[in-house]
């Protein structure tokens, strides 16, 4: 159904009435009285989804229909922008995974106007246990340009993210090319020491992959590459905030040592992502447990194997479990990681950006998702 006109309230508990016209936001108007139970937020932007509901970006067998099923379980979240993020693989299990992705845009519309690029993670990541996370060690490899070329062909121009760790040979080169090519690039999964993340920035790298995580269980109190990551200005940096990444004390250091500016919230969403507790096989990972409260690990550790929640829920729990206003951490799971991946019309309930607005309860429960001006009810 197309909107004309939604009205609720904020977060921060101001009354809105929000006027629609051909999927654009064309005035918002404060509104007294406005209806408290009835939330308006941006449509919510995740920069690193591997799978979601059983979709799995990743799957050998991984097609269309995969794609469109992802984007629509997404939507249902509130989550209206969105990168697809291919892991660590040989070289044909990743442009596979590009191809795939590059249709289901050119042949659906729901796709095309959903995902917001693709994210490489790999495959030049550290080979070291921790660092590596569930990347498998036989697909890492050092940055080929050669490679890129090969990337930027299949995604023909959806390659928005590649994550590498610095520390890698020819790193620096491959970040300028990368970079010149219209790519942001994000330091994750390494081992670099402080002055190898410090020229990665100078190469061009701008993000840090889900700080904090994908990191070494044990690390020298300083100096090591977190710290290098938090004081480095030229870094934004994505924090998954499900409750099992990261505790809220070290979430709360880090949104306040990088600012709430260069601080975006990211799902890290894999396939497995709201299915039933148990043992599964997936090729993130391998085995991979669902735990009882939802986390995602690899059997038998206590090694994170991707994220069991939706952006969605990663921002209620940030709301919930730090001591930031609403509306900065509303901005870190949409304004934020819009801009960072060049999306210039939307992220934000204003005059002139599209119309993806998510509806919810006031504990951010969904009762409806605007994409592009269309009401889908109940986020179905």
């Amino acid at each position: 159904m197309t909107v004309g006109t939604l009205e609720g309230a904020t977060l921060d508990g101001r009354g809105v009435r929000i006027r629609i016209s051909d999927a654009v936001i064309t005035a918002v108007e404060p509104l007294p009285g406005a209806d408290p139970h009835s939330i308006l937020l941006p449509g919510l932007v995740d920069c690193q989804v591997n799978g979601f509901a059983g979709a799995d970006v990743n799957a050998a067998d991984v097609s269309e229909e995969t794609i469109v099923a992802l984007t629509e379980a997404l939507v249902a979240e509130g989550v209206t922008s969105f990168c697809p993020t291919v892991i660590s693989a040989p070289p044909d299990g990743i442009l596979r995974a590009l191809r795939v992705i590059r249709s289901a845009r050119d042949k659906h519309p729901l796709v095309a106007d959903r995902v917001a690029g693709i994210h490489v993670e790999g495959p030049s990541l550290s080979p070291d246990d921790g660092a590596r996370g569930a990347h498998p060690v036989d697909a890492l490899r050092d940055p080929d340009p050669t490679e890129l070329e090969h990337w930027l062909a299949a995604a023909d121009g959806l390659l928005r993210i590649i994550t590498l760790a610095p520390e890698r040979p020819g790193s620096c080169g491959y970040i300028r090319t990368a970079t010149a090519a219209g790519v942001r690039v994000a330091v994750g999964h390494t081992a670099a020491t402080p002055e190898q993340i410090h020229r990665a920035a100078e190469a061009g790298a701008t993000l840090s992959t889900h700080l904090g995580n994908g990191a070494h269980r044990m690390l020298p109190r300083h100096p090591n590459y977190l710290w290098a990551q938090l004081a480095d200005d030229r870094l934004s940096a994505g924090l998954i905030t499900d409750g099992h990444h990261l505790p809220a004390d070290t979430v709360t250091t880090m949104i306040r040592a990088k600012g709430p500016g260069r601080t975006f919230l990211v799902s890290d969403a894999a396939a497995l992502a709201h299915c039933p507790p148990g043992d599964y096989r997936t090729p993130v990972g391998g085995s991979v447990t669902v735990d009882p409260d939802g986390a995602l690990r690899l059997t038998g550790t206590n090694l994170g194997a991707g994220s069991g929640s939706s952006l969605r829920e990663c921002l209620r729990w940030a709301l919930h479990n730090t001591p930031f206003a609403a509306g900065r951490l509303v901005d870190m799971a949409t304004a934020v990681p819009a801009g960072l991946v060049g999306l210039s019309d939307r992220g934000a309930l204003a005059v002139g950006r599209r119309a993806d607005i998510l509806v919810a309860d006031p504990d951010l429960r969904p009762r409806a998702v605007v994409v592009a001006g269309v009401r889908r009810e109940n986020g179905g």
